[in-house]
Formats: structure tokens, sequence, C-alpha cells
């Protein structure tokens, strides 16, 4: 089984694919990792802040790891925000019966209550360098575009409302 784990920044993504390995054994590719080897090695010109053209860059990636685990009936976790929200039309019906989308979406009201713990988290298992750009207002527009993007394209979402629990569960 293939797991796509996305949402926005702050959200758990990266919390969720970590707990996830230790509980179904699978590997997860984070594609952060994938993008600072490729900008840092020189493999492109893009830059963290290229956001619209990294989705695209490394999507064409992805998708392609994701295609060949299948064939190979290998399980993997892959990880970020740069997965497309019409990512389905990439895979054929026989990819899509072994991939699982879960996108994290925090409710308004979630991160109005609970901003500073989610600052507080947000270095649970990455160390961010810079969060400066982080604020309750960065917070609530982007969940809000995640979960509007989530209803237009029919996808998954995991809404955080009133406690966060990083035991979603994904079906076999």
């Amino acid at each position: 089984m293939i797991i796509l784990i996305t949402g926005a920044s702050h959200t758990g993504k990266t919390l969720l694919a970590q707990k996830s390995l230790e509980k179904y054994q699978y590997p997860y590719l984070s594609i952060d990792l994938l993008k600072m080897g490729l900008i840092r090695s020189g493999c492109t010109s893009l830059t963290p802040y290229d956001d619209d053209e990294l989705t695209v860059y490394l999507w064409n990636i992805c998708k392609e790891i994701i295609k060949t685990a299948v064939e190979n009936h290998q399980n993997l976790i892959v990880e970020g925000c740069y997965i497309p929200f019409d990512w389905k039309k990439d895979f054929n019906p026989k990819y899509l019966d072994h991939i699982r989308y879960c996108c994290l979406v925090m409710s308004e009201n979630y991160i109005k209550v609970h901003f500073d713990d989610i600052e507080k988290y947000a270095d649970t298992i990455e160390k961010r360098l810079d969060d400066s750009y982080f604020t309750l207002d960065n917070a609530l527009t982007s969940n809000r575009f995640y979960l509007q993007k989530c209803i237009e394209f029919g996808l998954d979402y995991t809404l955080i409302d009133e406690e966060y629990s990083i035991d979603f569960g994904f079906p076999e």
C-alpha cells in the first residue's frame, strides 16, 4: 500500500509519517528532504520558496516512485505539501487501488484555540531553521485553502477540530 500524507504547514504531516512508519513498518519518503537534496546538489535552480514550481517538479519524480513501488508490491509512505490536488489523474485504476490519501486540516477554531501549542510542537520531528513565516493568519489561510481544495477535488481529509490525535489509521 502507498500512503500519501499532505496538508498545510504545521499540521503534523511528518509526525504522522513517522508514527505510521513505526506502526506499519512502511518506509517513508519526505518530499521536503527530496526537495532540499535536489536544490543543494544543484540538480535544479528552484529555491525552497518556489512552491508552485516545486510541486510540479517534485510530483513528477514522486509519482514515478509511487508507480514503481506499486509495481514491485512495496509499501511506502510519501509525505509532504507538494502533492497536487489533482494527483489521481496521474494513475490508472490499477495503481489507485493501492494508494490511500490523507490530508491533514486544522479547523479555524482549533488553530485559534491551540496556536501557541502548534508553534510549540513545530519541531517535534524536524528542526525548522526559520519559522518566521508561520503566523496565525498564515495558518488560518493555508488550512482553509487545503480544506477547500479537498472538497473541490473530492479528496479524503482529516479535520483536526477538538483534539489533535496522530493515530488516524489507514484502511488496508
